[in-house]
Order: C-alpha cells, then sequence, then structure tokens
C-alpha cells in the first residue's frame, strides 16, 4: 500500500495520498508545498534535483565558510539563520532557500541584524525513495504471518499488551513465573505461561542493531578479560535518522564541510563515562559509549523521555598487571582507542565514501557521518587527544598557562599525529614510548582513533562540556572563594536565611557542609551567591564571582547570536582584570594543605576560553552538556542490572535492552499499522457512497493520532500545562458561556492561574487591607474598576499615584482572596516553547510564617520599559495579596 512519505501513514491508493497531502491545514500539505517550490518569507525556493542513482564522488568541493554571518538564530521570530547544530527550524529539506545578497540583506534588516543569510543550495538532496520506518517493518520475516495476525508471535492485542508489560516491568524470571501461575492469569487466552516461553518469543520480533561481542587480546596480562560488548555503529546512527518520531524533529543542511554535491551530512554525537553498576559492595564499573545523531534538534535530543542517545558499546574494564600504576593507564588508555577503532569502523567509512539512508519520511540520501561532538569529561577528553594531564585537551596551553587571559594555539589531530610520527621507538615499549612522549606531553597512545575519521578532528569535537566545565568547577572554586572570604558559618547563614521559593531547593543548613551535590543543586546554589556574597566580600572580588556567573547564563543560552558572543567573551575578560584580587586576600587555597596558592592551575579555566570560538563551529554549547548522557545511564545500564542476577553484568545489561528496543519498536510498527488498516477501512467506505469525497478533518485527525502514537511511546507522558492556551480560549468564549470570574488570564509572554477555590472565600475589603497590610487597598481597587469596568479582565500598568481616595466607594463589599498564584511564561529564546509553572505564594501571618509569607516577583509597571533590555527599570517587587 502507498504511504504518505512525511506521516508515513498508508492509504489505499495512491490518489488517496495525493487527496491527504492536498489538505489545506495539515503538516503534510505544508511540507508538499515546500517540496513543490513554493515560498517562505515571499521568497522563492530552488528545488535540487533527483535523480535515480547515487552521486558520483568525484568533485568534492569546499562549501563556503561563514566566518562573516550571523552564527546562529535572532531571539524572538526572526527566521533562523543556518547553523551547524542546534534548533534551526528552517531546514529547507528538499527545496533550499537560496536568496540573492539584495534579498537576504533586506530581510536580516528587517528582523535587525546586519548580516546575511548563507545558503547551501546542493546540500541534502533526496535521491531516490527509500524504506520508511513501516516498510523495514512489512520486511521482515515473518511479515507474512501479520497479514492476517498484525501481532504474531502473540495470538492477538490482548496477548501482546501481557507480554509488554511483564517484560518491560523489571521484574525477574522468577517473578513473572510467579506470576502467570496466578489462578486468575490462568483464565485468561495466553500463548505463553513461563518466562522462558515468553522470552522465546520475544526473540522472534523485529530487531533492533544486533549486540555482538569480541574478546580484545592484550599485550599486557590482565586480572579478567577485556570484552568488548557493541552493536553497529552505522546501524544505530540509520536508526535514528529513520526514526519516525523525530520526522518533524530533523534536520538536514549541513554547515560547512567537504562533501559531495547533495551530500548530508549526518553528525555523529559520542559520549562516554564511566558509571557505577554497584555502589554499596562489588564495586562493579561499566563504560558505556552512547551515540546519537546531531540532526536531531536540540531540544528533542536534550530530553531523558525522547531516548535520542543509543548504547552503542560497553568498553571492557579491566586491570593491568604491571609494576609501574602510570604504565597501567597507558594501557588501559590504549585499550579504549583499539576499542573505539572496532566499534566506530563503520562510520569512518560512511565518512569517506557515504552511505544511502533513508530519513523518515522515506526519502533516500547520500549521508556522510564525520564525529561532530564527544561528550566528556576533562579526564576523559585529555585520554581521548592522547595528552596527559594537567595538558589541556584542545589547546597547546600546559598547566602554567591556565590562567591566561587568552585562548592558546589550538591542538589539531594533525599536530598530535606529527608529534607521534616524530617519536622514534617501538609503541610495544611501552615504557619508553612513554618517556619519550615526555616532550610533546603526549598520553602514550600510538594509534588514536580519530586519525583515519575524515572530517573529524579533536580540537572541533572535543566541545565545551557545561556539567563539568561550567557548573562542577562553580563548586570546585568559586564556592570555595566564596567561603573562605566570608568565612563558612556566615556564608551558611546567609543561604539559610534565603526565603523560600517554589521549584528551588532552601538550602536551610547551608552549603560548606554537602558532600554529593548534583547538578541541579549547584544551578540553584548560582542563583543566590552574587546576592549572598554582596556586601561582605570585597568589590573586586564579587565583580569577578558575578563576572564567571554572567558568563554561565550567557553561555547556556539555548539561542546564541554574535553579540551574545561577544558578552561571553567580555565576561571572560573581565573575570581576568579582576581574579588577582581573589590571590591577593589568599582567597584561593589548595584542598588538602589548606595554604594559600598564587597561581591559576585551573584546567576548566582555560577551557572556557574555547566556548565563545565553539559556537562559531558547532552551536550553542549547552546542547553538548552531560546532563543528558548521565542521565541516559539510569535507563541503558543501572535499571537493567538491577534486573540482573548480579552476575556477568554485561551479557545481561545487553539482553535486557534488546528485549526492551524490540518491544517497543513493535509496539510503534503495530500501532501505527493498525491506524492505517482503518484509514483503508474508511476509504473503502467513501469509495462505495462518494468515489470523489474527502473528509479533511478525519485525514487532519489521523495525522493528530499517529503524532500521539508515536508520542506516547517515544516521549514524556508529563506534559507542561498550557495556561496560554486555556487564556486563549476563555478570551473567545461567547459571554455566559463559561463560569464567571475566570480563573486563567494571560498578559504578553505571562500567563496566571489561580484554584476554582479560593483560599478566603469572603472578606471584607478593610479586614483584608488591614490583614496584608495594604492600607491603600480600596484606593487601589477603584483606580482599577475606573479604567476597566465592573468584568475587567485585562491587566494594567500599575504603581502610580493613586486617583482614587482612600474611602472611594464600591459596588461591592467583600472580596475573595487567594494565598497563591501559579504563574508561567513563555521562553525567552524561543516564544513558541512554555517554560515549568512556577507559585508565587502571598500569605498573611499564621503559625508556620510568624510575619507572613511573601514571595518575591519582578513586574513591569512601566509600559515604556521592557526587560532585559531596560534592565530593572520600570519593575516592581513582591507580591502581597492575590484577590479577585
Amino acid at each position: 500500500m502507498p504511504n504518505c512519505p512525511q506521516c508515513l501513514k498508508s492509504f489505499s491508493s495512491a490518489r488517496r495520498v495525493a487527496a491527504h497531502l492536498a489538505q489545506p491545514k495539515s503538516k503534510c500539505h505544508a511540507w508538499q508545498r515546500e517540496r513543490l517550490g513554493l515560498s517562505l518569507h515571499s521568497s522563492s525556493l530552488t528545488v535540487g534535483s533527483t535523480p535515480n542513482s547515487s552521486p558520483s564522488l568525484d568533485g568534492f568541493h569546499d562549501l563556503p565558510a561563514c566566518d562573516g554571518f550571523d552564527v546562529v538564530q535572532p531571539v524572538h521570530d526572526a527566521i533562523d539563520t543556518f547553523v551547524p547544530f542546534g534548533d534551526s527550524d528552517f531546514d529547507g529539506e528538499e527545496g533550499i532557500w537560496n536568496p540573492s545578497v539584495a534579498e537576504s540583506a533586506a530581510l536580516l534588516a528587517e528582523l535587525g541584524q546586519g548580516r546575511q543569510i548563507q545558503p547551501f543550495s546542493s546540500a541534502g538532496e533526496v535521491f531516490d525513495t527509500g524504506e520508511t520506518f513501516l516498510k523495514r517493518f512489512e520486511l521482515d520475516p515473518f511479515s507474512s504471518f501479520r497479514r492476517t495476525n498484525l501481532y504474531y508471535p502473540f495470538s492477538g492485542l490482548n496477548d501482546w499488551e501481557m507480554a509488554n508489560f511483564l517484560l518491560r516491568s523489571k521484574m525477574s524470571m522468577a517473578k513473572i513465573d510467579e506470576f502467570l501461575s496466578l489462578g486468575s492469569v490462568r483464565t485468561l487466552p495466553l500463548s505463553f505461561w513461563t518466562a522462558k516461553e515468553l522470552r522465546s518469543r520475544i526473540e522472534l520480533l523485529p530487531t533492533a542493531p544486533r549486540w555482538n561481542y569480541r574478546i580484545i587480546a592484550t599485550s599486557y596480562p590482565t586480572k579478567s578479560p577485556a570484552i568488548l560488548y557493541f552493536r553497529d555503529s552505522l546501524e544505530c546512527i540509520e536508526a535514528l535518522f529513520n526514526h519516525p518520531y523525530y520526522a518533524d524533529h530533523m534536520m538536514y543542511t549541513p554547515f560547512r564541510s567537504k562533501l559531495p554535491p547533495g551530500a548530508t551530512l549526518c553528525g555523529v554525537i559520542l559520549s562516554s563515562d564511566k558509571t557505577h553498576i554497584t555502589n554499596m559492595c562489588g564495586g562493579k564499573v561499566a563504560h558505556p559509549l552512547l551515540i546519537s545523531l546531531a540532526n536531531i534538534k536540540m531540544a528533542v535530543r536534550n530530553k531523558a523521555s525522547s531516548h535520542a542517545f543509543l548504547l552503542n558499546a560497553l568498553m571492557p574494564v579491566v586491570e593491568f598487571i604491571h609494576p609501574v600504576h602510570r604504565i597501567c593507564s597507558v594501557l588501559e588508555a590504549r585499550l579504549f582507542h583499539e576499542c573505539l577503532d572496532i566499534v566506530l569502523q563503520p562510520l569512518k567509512v560512511a565518512a569517506r565514501i557515504g552511505r544511502m539512508m533513508s530519513d523518515p519520511a522515506g526519502n533516500l540520501r547520500h549521508c556522510f557521518t564525520p564525529l561532530a561532538a564527544y561528550i566528556v569529561d576533562t579526564p576523559e577528553a585529555c585520554m581521548l587527544a592522547c595528552v596527559r594531564g594537567k595538558t589541556s585537551p584542545v589547546t597547546m596551553a600546559s598547566y602554567k598557562d591556565f590562567g591566561d587571559a587568552f585562548q592558546h594555539e589550538r591542538r589539531t589531530g594533525a599536530r598530535t599525529l606529527s608529534q607521534l610520527s616524530r617519536i622514534q621507538c617501538d609503541p610495544n615499549d611501552v615504557e619508553r614510548y612513554f618517556a619519550l612522549c615526555k616532550d610533546f606531553r603526549l598520553s602514550g597512545v600510538a594509534e588514536p582513533f580519530w586519525r583515519n575519521w575524515p572530517l573529524s578532528d579533536p580540537a572541533n569535537f572535543l566541545t565545551p562540556e557545561p556539567l563539568h566545565h561550567w557548573y562542577r568547577k562553580f563548586w570546585d572554586h568559586d564556592v570555595q572563594w566564596c567561603k573562605n572570604a566570608l568565612g563558612a558559618p556566615e556564608l551558611d547563614f546567609r543561604y539559610s536565611v534565603l526565603h523560600p521559593i517554589v521549584g528551588m531547593r532552601h538550602f536551610k543548613d547551608g552549603i560548606t557542609a554537602l558532600k554529593q551535590v548534583t547538578g541541579r543543586a549547584q544551578r540553584d546554589m548560582q542563583r543566590f551567591m552574587v546576592a549572598v556574597i554582596g556586601g561582605a566580600a570585597s568589590r573586586d572580588v564579587v565583580i569577578a564571582v558575578r563576572a564567571l556567573m554572567d558568563f554561565r547564563y550567557l553561555a547556556q543560552a539555548p539561542r546564541i547570536t554574535s553579540i551574545i558572543q561577544d558578552r561571553i567573551k567580555a565576561t571572560l575578560a573581565e573575570f581576568h582584570n579582576h581574579k588577582d584580587k581573589i590571590t591577593e586576600e589568599g582567597l584561593r587555597r589548595g584542598a588538602e594543605s589548606g595554604s594559600a596558592l598564587n597561581h591559576w592551575f585551573i584546567p576548566k579555566l582555560e577551557l572556557m576560553q574555547s566556548v565563545a570560538p565553539s559556537i562559531s563551529e558547532l552551536g550553542a554549547p549547552v546542547q553538548w552538556s552531560a546532563d543528558t548522557t548521565e542521565h541516559a545511564h539510569i535507563e541503558v545500564i543501572k535499571e537493567p542490572a538491577s534486573t540482573t542476577n548480579h552476575q556477568n553484568y554485561d551479557t545481561q545489561i545487553c539482553r535486557y535492552l534488546d528485549r526492551v528496543e524490540r518491544c517497543r519498536l513493535f509496539e510503534t510498527a503495530t500501532r501505527l499499522s493498525a491506524l492505517g488498516d482503518a484509514d483503508d477501512t474508511h476509504d473503502q467506505d467513501l469509495a462505495v457512497e462518494d468515489d470523489g469525497a474527502e473528509d479533511d478533518e478525519l485525514n487532519m485527525a489521523d495525522d493528530e493520532d499517529a503524532a500521539a502514537i508515536l508520542k506516547d511511546i517515544w516521549s514524556s507522558r508529563r506534559s507542561v500545562p498550557d495556561f496560554f492556551g486555556v487564556a486563549e480560549k476563555l478570551r473567545a468564549a461567547l459571554p455566559g458561556s463559561i463560569p464567571h470570574p475566570v480563573r486563567t488570564f494571560s498578559s504578553g509572554a505571562t500567563a496566571l492561574r489561580v484554584n476554582r477555590r479560593p483560599s478566603i472565600k469572603r472578606i471584607s475589603i478593610d479586614k483584608a487591607a488591614e490583614l496584608f497590610d495594604i492600607p491603600d487597598l480600596r484606593g487601589a481597587l477603584a483606580d482599577y474598576l475606573s479604567r476597566e469596568g465592573p468584568h475587567a479582565q485585562n491587566f494594567h500598568s500599575f504603581g502610580r499615584q493613586r486617583r482614587s481616595p482612600p474611602g472611594a466607594h464600591l459596588p461591592f463589599s467583600d472580596l475573595q482572596v487567594w494565598y497563591k498564584v501559579r504563574l508561567q511564561q513563555k521562553s525567552y529564546h524561543d516564544s513558541s516553547s512554555l517554560e515549568p509553572v512556577f507559585t508565587i505564594n502571598a500569605c498573611p501571618p499564621n503559625r508556620t510564617w510568624k510575619y507572613g509569607r511573601h514571595d518575591a516577583a519582578i513586574l513591569q509597571v512601566d509600559a515604556r520599559h521592557e526587560w532585559p533590555a531596560s534592565g530593572l527599570t520600570g519593575m516592581s517587587f513582591r507580591c502581597q495579596v492575590i484577590l479577585h
């Protein structure tokens, strides 16, 4: 049956597909318009050619560099400029917008930008029709049985749902057998009655990339064999590239690279870090290698619930037997690079000659797979760059240069390979080879895994990593400077008396005694640090700490313009201009000795110099944070390990993940197929009644149903409430059709909601004024009514001189009062994205709060000023009472 190339829905005939694509309000129609070359922003699109054969590999060419262009999108509703990776929505897909210089200059001048858009007219072309996700499902060896029974090898839907529940419930085989032996379960028509039978049926489901293993021979003895468990890395990338859930979240336009005409750049993202399997006993450690695709938009890829990071390999964790401990570290690093060579070999071949792969819409693209980013902490970055400790992995700086206020020369892969070639020694003589590497500050790895990977350079793919480079540095260094400046008791006291805010951690016992501090806690500390030390630390110390705080807040933005990029550089320069005061006052001290240090041998400080330059190469740094990958360790390592018998963890983790992925993919395929079958039945009914009938609303509903199925399986089920949508519906409702007064409002980028039942159902105006200490409450209400009328639903500016007298007459005598209000805002960087809901309290004195609880809030009281351009000018603070 033919499929829609965009939403993958099946139809009984090609005519039905054409009718589906013609629905004017559907996403598929908009996608078809782009294919036909219709204009965006009143500009023409150029449709790329679609030959039937693969492109020639001859005639490689350099795409134009973008040194003179804005590197990231404008802030609000401006069209996205072409960024390497991130959340650009203007992909172009088959039709690439190729504006003239005058057109792009005029557009960006209107958007407040003074530069040109950089087009890629020959990138990301479609060469033929490939295979959709459902088409691959139909190519399974048992697809013939599924023509009569969609849920084969299970007897039906109920049988499959029970199997799916048991396999994904994390129950052991013994518990599953115990459950299946229950009398009430025995009455069900199941096709399996033991856990072993259940798992044998799962083996008949269509598979995800298969697991393999290899025993790695080592030149030196180890206490246990080095066994590598891995999957084909190119198959993992292809599975992500073809996945239907990412259809609306995929980009196909490259940034800059050496690729043949029409090629699609599929940037590979890797991440590796050791993680503990057992904490209390045994000390078992796993070293997972995760893989993802940079073409998936940052907002989706960085959500742990999107499952955008797959476990590609379990690297062997072995202990070498050698009398010199440092040599054991060299051997472990060599083993790691050797395993990466094995696992990533298919990606290296694809980066060299390309691979024809199908995107989620079933379009065949010529894809190249360079390494875009490798997300690691600092020690592992040094190991990957083949440098030894106290050396920058991305520049030529050594530990004595870490405090410099400028970026040192980049440590490119070509430079490292040149240095390795100058070492005249047999690499198998590890001790001597390692000694000769000292002159170049190399680690002793003779064959880096990236040496033969085209378009992959450690100076580029070792990206800034916010979690370890910024937030961990704040805890390790900034907090210690502040503690030494104020003293631990004073710093703890100032944190303990801070006003609690709903949604943020309150450090009631201070922060200096904390042991294990998560990235979330470090971020919460940063919100208050500058205010806490203000007035207690010296001026230059406060400026230095505040400059680093500004650096973190600016650099963590999901979209960065060239102006913000310049501000990031300026804040780092400001810190270096004032950092000497920290050492002069003896605030930088040794962790163990406690003695004052007069140097700046901090690797993370030197790595900050690479943040602003990396934005031009790889986009917003926040997308390379290890938050997502470390959280993924829970899903791919810790949870599977908890279901094992605590023997041979690696093999059981692989088997568990294989079963879970088979179930998730099978559920996706069966639910989408069942939806397509229902559509075919409806199409046949329409054909009998009226051969030319079209049901626009039903087709749009089907698209929404398919999207809902994918979201239900592959995304978080905890959705962010939309107060703006509720307020808009209430605003557009007919008078008398909704309860009055309404309890959800929106104004600009802010929406408010109060509970259905007030905290005080009825209270007189004068008593409320006394309870909340608002003597001019009556006059304020009179001013509001004179401006808005008795049925006001709007906001207006306040804080001006009161016009009504304190004893003004009001048409009512009592009020309803709420102690809290929920507030939601739109993202500053993306107006289509909603922020989480916050709660603001305005509670009078009671037993819990002796003086009441009045949360602080920044409110715009002057329409002539707008945050953040105006700073705090035209703003007011504090929430005293919430009434209706």
